[in-house]
Parts: structure tokens; C-alpha cells; sequence
């Protein structure tokens, strides 16, 4: 063999060498990111099917598959709902779907959206909850988490085993509420509070461990509520109460996603998509009232005279909470008033 083919073949095998360097930069420029996301309810319940798995389908298709998600629903990454907020925090889950109020206490502020009848529309007040989560949360309660989402379901009513009319109908009534906001409401109606994450509702109910729970329509075909109660006590014009929600994604993983990456989770993080997760949420709720009526349930809904009873049973939480927000560094009447505008505005 001649010096001049070894020359040859040493060059060759060079350019392959530095070939295989350069595409396997170029494969490190575009890397993927598989993300977890966890979060609380079955895949087939609503906001997952409906704004989870499209959130996460849109990421993959605007990042050109760079970004992938494995979803694990119904706490599969194992823990309680309550844990899910630090989940995210130390890394366990990249990103949650959570209720700040499973963790009583830690996030105040969020509370506002769950005061008695300070809802109209899930829509409307999710697009209020995000303005006010960006003006008074995001550098405060919410600092430890990159934001995705806030929002709300919708009307929330009672379900319960014996016709609830009045306020006096929960005397003695064991009712499951959400947060300590909502417990702190049926405790002034006059219930037995008992609080629990919605997925403990149905086996609490078939063990007598509670005699009525507050939820959306929304989620009570998943949860076969409507089978295991037969009163539903409806406040038209004027829901009893909702909920608050938080999409969050760890901060360090969003943090070591390249610029163009970042720019399509932000792209579909914000005011826009919690009206949209709040509008859906709602949206599930015909569906799942139809199972109640074609069940014969008893659907009670109650006249704008019997509706004044309950707000004024409930009036006493909104005072309370106003009160505890000065202890925990806020004004409560301002932020109340200013979520009260904000729903007004947005609601059409």
C-alpha cells in the first residue's frame, strides 16, 4: 500500500470523525425533552381529555416533537393530590395539575376565586383569575413553580342523598367540600364539614362517610356521582361557589429548555388558555347533568328568593377571610373587590 493511499485513507476516516462530531452536535442542539405530567384525576375525566392531553399534543406538534410528554393521571406517580404541589417543586413531576386549596393555607391569595357566589362563568372567571395570579401571585405565593394555567370550573352545586332546599336542610348533614374555603362556607351554612379531594368522593358516599359533597356537574359522570345520590340542588344565575386550578412546571425544567422551547410553552401558557381550560371545564357540564335527569334524579332549582337565604348564610365566610388575609400580608377587601370587577368585566 502506498504512502499516498494511507494519506488518502487517513484523511477519509478524519472527515468521517468530524462528520459524526458535527451531527452528533446538531442532535445535541436538538435534543428532546421528555416532561412527566401528573395530576389527580382518570384520563377520561374532562379537563384531562379536554385540556390536558390538547395542551400537551400542541407542545408536541409547536416544539416539532423536540418536546414529549408522558402523562400520568389519577396520582399513577404515586402520593395524595395535596402532594402534587411539591411534586413539582422538587422535580418529582415536571409539570401538575393541582388545586392550590388541597394545601390549606400555603397559597391565600388563590382563595379569592373559591369565596361563596363570587363566580358567574368558569370563562369569565378564569380570565380573572389569571390577570390577578400575574399581578399579585406570580412574584409571591406562586414564585416556586413556572405558572402554565389558572382557571376554574364551573357552577358548583350540592349533591347530596336527601333533598337540600335551605340552608337548615344541612343541619347535621355530613358535606364534603374541597378547600378550606369551601369548608369554611358549609361550616357557616350550617353542615358538618368534611374535606377531601374529589377523588375520595365516591367511596366516601357508598360508606356513608359523608351525606352530600359540593362539585361541578363536570366531574360526576366520572366519578358516578349522580348513582350514588339522587338530589341535586342547583343556584341559578347565581353558583354557590368553584374552585381554583394551577397548571405549574417545574422551574428547572423549564429553565434548561432552550430559548425557541421556552417561547412555545409561554406561547400557550397565560390568559388565554385558562379562559380556555375554564370554558371547557364548564362545557363538560351538560353532558354529565344529562346522566342525573335520564337517572330521574331529583334536580331542585332554587328561585332568586330562596338563593338570598343562602348568601346571606354564606356572607360570614367572605368577613372571616377578609379578616385572616391582614394576618397573612394582603389586603383580602381590595383583592375581593378587584376579582369582583375583573369577573364583571369579562363576564358576557
Amino acid at each position: 500500500m502506498t504512502t499516498t493511499t494511507l494519506t488518502r485513507r487517513a484523511l477519509a476516516g478524519a472527515a468521517a470523525l468530524a462528520l459524526s462530531l458535527g451531527l452528533g452536535a446538531t442532535a445535541a442542539s436538538a435534543q428532546d425533552f421528555v416532561l412527566k405530567l401528573h395530576q389527580f384525576l382518570p384520563a377520561q375525566a374532562p379537563v384531562p381529555a379536554g385540556v390536558l392531553v390538547p395542551w400537551m399534543e400542541k407542545i408536541e406538534k409547536d416544539s416539532n416533537g423536540r418536546i414529549k410528554f408522558e402523562h400520568y393521571p389519577a396520582m399513577q406517580l404515586g402520593g395524595r393530590p395535596g402532594e402534587l404541589i411539591d411534586q413539582v417543586i422538587d422535580g418529582v413531576a415536571d409539570v401538575v395539575w393541582t388545586l392550590p386549596g388541597y394545601t390549606p393555607g400555603r397559597f391565600p391569595r388563590t382563595e379569592v376565586m373559591e369565596l361563596p357566589f363570587m363566580m358567574t362563568n368558569a370563562e369569565a372567571a378564569s380570565r380573572a383569575f389569571w390577570e390577578l395570579g400575574a399581578k399579585h401571585m406570580m412574584d409571591t405565593e406562586l414564585k416556586d413553580v413556572k405558572v402554565i394555567g389558572l382557571w376554574t370550573h364551573g357552577p358548583g352545586l350540592i349533591h347530596s342523598k336527601t333533598p337540600i332546599v335551605t340552608p337548615d336542610d344541612l343541619k347535621g348533614v355530613k358535606l364534603r367540600a374541597p378547600t378550606r374555603v369551601t369548608n369554611m362556607m358549609a361550616t357557616a351554612l350550617g353542615a358538618t364539614a368534611v374535606g377531601m379531594p374529589v377523588p375520595a368522593v365516591p367511596e366516601s358516599l357508598s360508606k356513608g362517610v359523608i351525606d352530600a359533597t359540593i362539585l361541578p356537574w363536570e366531574v360526576t359522570g366520572a366519578l358516578k356521582t349522580s348513582e350514588l345520590v339522587r338530589n341535586h340542588t342547583e343556584f341559578p344565575g347565581a353558583p354557590l361557589y368553584t374552585s381554583s386550578f394551577l397548571l405549574a412546571m417545574n422551574k428547572a425544567t423549564y429553565d434548561k429548555l432552550p430559548d425557541d422551547l421556552k417561547a412555545v410553552i409561554d406561547a400557550n401558557s397565560g390568559a388565554d388558555f385558562s379562559a380556555n381550560a375554564g370554558r371547557v371545564s364548564q362545557a363538560a357540564d351538560d353532558g354529565a347533568r344529562d346522566i342525573a335527569v335520564k337517572l330521574g334524579n331529583n334536580i331542585i332549582q332554587l328561585t332568586p328568593e330562596q338563593i338570598a337565604l343562602w348568601k346571606a348564610g354564606a356572607a360570614g365566610t367572605i368577613d372571616t377571610w377578609i379578616a385572616e388575609s391582614a394576618k397573612a400580608g394582603f389586603d383580602g377587601k381590595a383583592l375581593v373587590d378587584e376579582a369582583r370587577a375583573l369577573i364583571a368585566q369579562y363576564t358576557k
